[in-house]
């Protein structure tokens, strides 16, 4: 690290701007505290004495204090401004003025943008005193996320209308930003925050909404006059491209990934190739290199062609919407640009270095961006393994070991980010990436981007290059397609601790030093240097020289060099233009060929040390797969899905059982598609897929069904698409809709076994854990001869199961209603349950003798001699409908505690009062999902612990 500061320096910098974010208050001050503590170690290791030792330290602690002002500032003025409480200002209805500053997306029957307010008139008539004398005396700079609810297709005209800058008034209602209601679980809120918005405003109809034209000055926006030329580059890329491909090219050469198909953005996303359809370093640095071989072939002196690239830079990172990995490589490019210039060495862990501090600076939230991260791992993983890597691939033809170790680098340091927010990853991704990346960044985007400039010539010419183009992404869609059809690749990881993170990389690190160590040091070859070598290596081989980072390609003479020279080598060009592109990649192409290593060997101890590492790289990726679970417990867990039920059982010996899975009802008319959205929301996929991934979860054991309602079957349609399903249990009847249809279809085709539930059947997955299923009694109905009967009392015909796991018994209800609550205790009474049991059974011919003995004790002459049962949970019926729960069900269970799934703030406003009361009244403790988010039991030896997701209001 001697040598290089700024890295040094920046590294010091992140770690105090990490330790800000995780922590606060005191524990911030005591990790500090440590920090100064362990820093002698660090500087033992790099070497660094006198004042640097100071400007580190000021550096850790600058970034801890940059991070801590930025977020203080980071507050809502609207509670100030109307002296009212956050929680009360949820639903404030107001006249907001201000200005429009983003894009509008329109997608669908609704329209988002950002909006800068600078005057507020409330619309309740007791508020308005208060925001009047407030805001005479106050500046309001709030910035808020409009959604307008569009009532008419005509509208969408009228909302692409609206520009950023314009002057806007609109009227609505302030909403507070959804948080996250599961563990694990997406925080919009937070997310939110780190844009500086606090607020989501609601408006119904684009007649709420006036937007008046800047004038004068206003009209310069040069953020407006980009978003107008990103409209007109997407139009013109929708007339040469038909969909799925317009999107995508859209999205590969613009960066308007919002408009790629969502399909064919799932299929890209499980190879981990969406980096490719969104404008990324890659983009930049095709655009840097195609730029100086243009104007070299124009015969422009190498200081105007790096000049005018360097001007053209911020333009490009505009025009494809200023994503982190944009600007990133936007700042590399115009730094080694600029140095370039100036005859000065290029050191990429520097140029890094340097962006990631001005960037840092400039808005500190990016470190919390995936882009961010991603990007600057990447690039710095790519300087530092990619050389040792390097070796692998040194008996390879030099063309195909730089593309090899590209992707294997890449790979490798992405892995833990990947899995840390995406929570899979495809053994295929390194094939995906190494057959694909080329062909996309290499040709298909030149190719379009070529397209796109000839079509504003003229159209026919621009047609065949569109064509060549298409006939490539029918190639890419068949093999990404075709390749994510193949069973076993996809791998489910649990989401890592950040200290595994850390260890994946040093023990990455040390390995890779190890093996490319050996015996002894490498020779030195006169005349090169890399790319990434500390700037005060000006001069090697005794010949000064600019560190091109290709010189394995070519090598530059000095006189090539020389300021106002009009006269380049072509070689030179290409070479100072993939230099600056990419210098991240241009060690991969000076790598040497096999005989350079011949002469090295490694001794016992390096031996000893690679088998170590080795061996700890293995065992620690095998722990990070395993799926967390504390030893011999068994976990319920309610997850708040909105107005609907999913619950996930995981069972002391490791087996899932996933009841329910949630889903979204719609309730507009089918005709009006024109509402439609491009990508939905749909709670399987959006919610439950996502937590059952973030915890690890490779496979379902079974997946249970209680009834064919939307709210409980519409998620698991994403869920057997995602996720192996080794059973799949029901009622046995359909609700006759679409969707269930093709629920059952999608078992038949993925060949999972098909359970139809009887009454007296019993499931156990574990020698801990028994379902015993006690409703619905459908005997007759399945004799009726039919291939699957329609029931239209599909609440009524719930699956209800007893589940005994742990010491601890949980009662599962459904949708049923009262009538079916009466039959099952008419049952229970008469002793048709009891004898139920032992006649069927799930997966073998369990006969349990236990529920047996249970429920005969309750019935006939014995029924006086034996109090009620008593229960540890029970999960109430229906949401907490008044047509369940009744008196007498309440009382013979007699829970102890008791499970309501419902959606906050839902329209049929469950749970309802009087269900309420009589809970209260049973002496059961009640959890809420629409108040406390997920709701998590821990069962062991009988023992239930219990934690919930969010703050318990009982006010």
């Amino acid at each position: 690290m001697k040598g290089r500061p700024l890295l040094v320096f920046t590294v010091c910098w992140l770690c105090g701007s990490g330790m800000a974010c995780a922590l606060s208050g005191w524990s911030l001050i005591m990790g500090m505290i440590g920090a100064l503590i362990c820093l002698p170690l660090l500087l033992q290791w790099i070497d660094i004495r006198g004042w640097s030792i100071l400007l580190l330290v000021g550096a850790l602690v600058g970034g801890a204090v940059h991070w801590e002002w930025n977020d203080v500032r980071n507050r809502s003025s609207l509670p100030d401004i109307t002296h009212t409480d956050a929680e009360d200002l949820d639903g404030f209805a107001a006249t907001f003025e201000g200005t429009l500053m983003s894009d509008v997306r329109i997608d669908g029957d609704r329209a988002d943008f950002e909006m800068q307010v600078t005057s507020i008139l409330p619309l309740s008539d007791a508020s308005t005193a208060a925001v009047s004398e407030a805001g005479n005396t106050s500046i309001l700079r709030e910035r808020l996320m409009v959604q307008v609810r569009l009532a008419e297709e005509e509208e969408q005209q009228v909302a692409a209308e609206w520009k950023r800058g314009d002057s806007i008034t609109l009227t609505g209602a302030l909403a507070l930003p959804g948080e996250a209601r599961n563990f694990g679980g997406f925080d919009y809120r937070n997310y939110l925050r780190t844009l500086h918005i606090h607020w989501l405003f609601k408006v119904k109809g684009a007649s709420s909404v006036t937007s008046v034209p800047p004038e004068g000055l206003g009209k310069l926006n040069i953020l407006r006059w980009n978003d107008i030329v990103r409209h007109k580059l997407g139009a013109a890329v929708e007339q040469i491209f038909p969909e799925p491909h317009a999107g995508y090219m859209k999205g590969l050469i613009i960066g308007m990934a919002n408009d790629i198909d969502p399909d064919t953005y799932g299929q890209f996303s499980q190879l981990g190739l969406t980096h490719i359809l969104a404008i990324s370093g890659t983009h930049v640095a095709v655009y840097v290199a195609s730029l100086l071989l243009l104007l070299s072939w124009l015969r422009l002196t190498r200081e105007t062609s790096l000049t005018i690239v360097l001007l053209l830079i911020p333009a490009y990172v505009l025009l494809s919407g200023g994503s982190p990995s944009v600007i990133r490589a936007g700042i590399m490019s115009m730094i080694g640009l600029y140095m370039a210039r100036r005859g000065l060495a290029r050191d990429g862990l520097q140029m890094i270095s340097a962006a990631a501090l001005l960037m840092m600076m400039w808005n500190p939230y990016f470190l919390l961006s995936v882009s961010f991260q991603l990007s600057f791992l990447v690039t710095a993983g790519l300087m530092i393994y990619m050389p040792w890597i390097n070796r692998i691939f040194s008996s390879w033809p030099k063309g195909l070991a730089a593309t090899a170790s590209v992707t294997v680098t890449a790979q490798l340091i992405s892995f833990p980010v990947t899995i840390l927010y995406f929570n899979q990853f495809s053994l295929l991704s390194f094939v995906a990436n190494f057959l694909l990346v080329s062909l996309i960044s290499a040709i298909v985007l030149p190719i379009g981007t070529v397209a796109l400039i000839l079509s504003f010539l003229w159209m026919p010419l621009a047609k065949p290059l569109a064509w060549i183009a298409i006939m490539l992404n029918k190639l890419t869609f068949v093999s990404v397609e075709w390749m994510n059809s193949l069973p076993g690749f996809v791998l489910i990881w649990a989401t890592p601790s950040l200290l595994w993170i850390g260890a994946y990389y040093t023990i990455l690190y040390a390995l890779l030093r190890i093996l490319h160590r050996g015996r002894g040091e490498q020779p030195v070859v006169q005349g090169t240097e890399e790319d990434t070598a500390p700037l005060d290596r000006r001069y090697v081989g005794g010949t000064p020289k600019l560190a091109l980072g290709l010189s394995g390609l070519s090598n530059v003479s000095s006189q090539g060099l020389n300021k106002g020279e009009r006269e380049v080598m072509p070689g030179s060009m290409t070479t100072l233009s993939a230099s600056i592109a990419w210098p991240e990649y241009t060690s991969a192409f000076a790598a040497r060929g096999a005989g350079f290593y011949s002469g090295e060997r490694m001794n016992v101890f390096h031996k000893w040390m690679g088998t170590l590492l080795a061996l700890s790289f293995v065992v620690g990726l095998w722990w990070a797969y395993q799926t967390p679970q504390p030893a011999g417990t068994g976990v319920v867990q309610f997850l708040d899905i909105g107005q609907g039920d999913s619950t996930l059982i995981t069972t002391p010996g490791g087996k899932h059982i996933l009841v329910d899975g949630g889903g979204t009802v719609q309730f507009g008319k089918s005709e009006q598609s024109w509402k439609t959205r491009r990508d939905p929301y749909e709670v399987g996929a959006k919610v439950v897929v996502p937590l059952l991934k973030k915890r690890g979860i490779h496979r379902l054991d079974a997946v249970i069904v209680t009834h064919a309602d939307q709210d409980h079957a519409g998620g698991l349609q994403a869920v057997l698409e995602q996720i192996p399903v080794e059973r799949f249990m029901f009622n046995g009847t359909t609700s006759g809709t679409a969707n269930f249809e093709k629920l059952l279809d999608t078992v038949i085709d993925k060949q999972i076994p098909l359970y139809a539930i009887r009454q007296g059947m019993s499931y156990a997955p574990d020698g801990e854990t028994r379902l015993h299923f006690i409703y619905p009694d459908l005997e007759k109905a399945m004799d009726t001869g039919e291939r699957l009967p329609v029931s239209e009392h599909q609440n009524h015909d719930s699956v209800v199961f007893l589940l005994e796991m742990a010491g601890a018994s949980l009662l599962f209800t459904g949708d049923m209603d009262a009538a079916a609550e009466q039959d099952l205790l008419f049952m229970i009474q008469d002793g048709s349950l009891a004898a139920s049991f032992g006649q069927y059974d799930a997966d073998t011919a369990l006969a349990d003798g236990t529920v047996q003995e249970m429920f005969t004790r309750h019935s006939g002459e014995n029924h006086e001699e034996v109090p009620v049962t008593t229960i540890d949970v029970l999960k109430v019926a229906h949401h907490g409908s008044k047509t369940s729960s009744t008196e007498a069900w309440l009382q013979y269970w007699n829970a102890s505690a008791s499970v309501i799934s419902a959606g906050a703030n839902n329209r049929y406003g469950h749970p309802n009062p009087g269900v309420l009361d009589r809970l209260v009244d049973s002496g059961t403790n009640i959890y809420r999902t629409d108040q406390m988010g997920e709701i998590q039991m821990r069962i062991k030896d009988g023992k239930i612990d219990v934690r919930y997701k969010l703050v318990r209001d009982d006010s």
